[in-house]
């Protein structure tokens, strides 16, 4: 892809990005009344009503986003997909259910990540911890449907009480990711469930 295409494709999807509401966050912040996290920095909260997860990013939506989902009750989708267009068969939306093993949890955001038609591959899966539960942390790239841009992304999951505690960060693999996923796993390391 050439500079000028990533440029035209980063220009337009930031734009995009401004559609949702934004609040600047810092300090301890509680994740739906069930996760605490203390931010090292401040980072922008973006407001996605509907969707089961908070966002938040550094640079604008389309360029990073820290996604943090906190109590997802068994039977509950992690993402709420948007309708299939007409004569279409909707994507299938990935549901929690109680007592998944570490690669169950893994695909359920491989599947919420390829819902749009993007390519996700997992590159890592190891045991991990999670809000002080015991789960996994997995590594994984994106194409992107329709731009072919490279996201790379890390994901953190456990199961406590039944329901699922789980975090993601994604930005370009350009030079986003790699300055600044080090900021989104010093958020991740101070999760507790409340």
């Amino acid at each position: 892809m050439t500079m000028k295409k990533f440029l035209a494709i980063a220009l337009v999807a930031l734009l995009a990005g401004c559609a949702a509401p934004i609040v600047k966050v810092e300090g301890e912040q509680v994740v739906q009344n069930k996760l605490a996290v203390k931010l090292p920095e401040a980072w922008n909260r973006l407001s996605y009503p509907g969707q089961p997860y908070e966002v938040w990013t550094q640079e604008g939506a389309s360029l990073d986003q820290l996604r943090l989902w906190a109590g997802v009750q068994p039977g509950k989708q992690i993402v709420t997909l948007p309708p299939a267009p007409s004569g279409q068969k909707a994507a299938r939306a990935p549901t929690f259910t109680s007592n998944m093993t570490p690669d169950q949890l893994v695909s359920l955001f491989e599947i919420m990540y390829s819902a749009d038609g993007s390519q996700v591959k997992i590159t890592r899966i190891e045991p991990g911890t999670f809000a002080g539960a015991t789960g996994v942390r997995f590594e994984f790239l994106v194409t992107a449907k329709k731009t072919d841009l490279q996201v790379r992304g890390l994901g953190w999951a456990a199961e406590r009480n039944g329901e699922l505690y789980a975090a993601t960060y994604h930005a370009p693999d350009l030079a986003f990711f790699k300055r600044l996923a080090p900021k989104a796993e010093a958020v991740v390391k101070t999760a507790l469930i409340k």
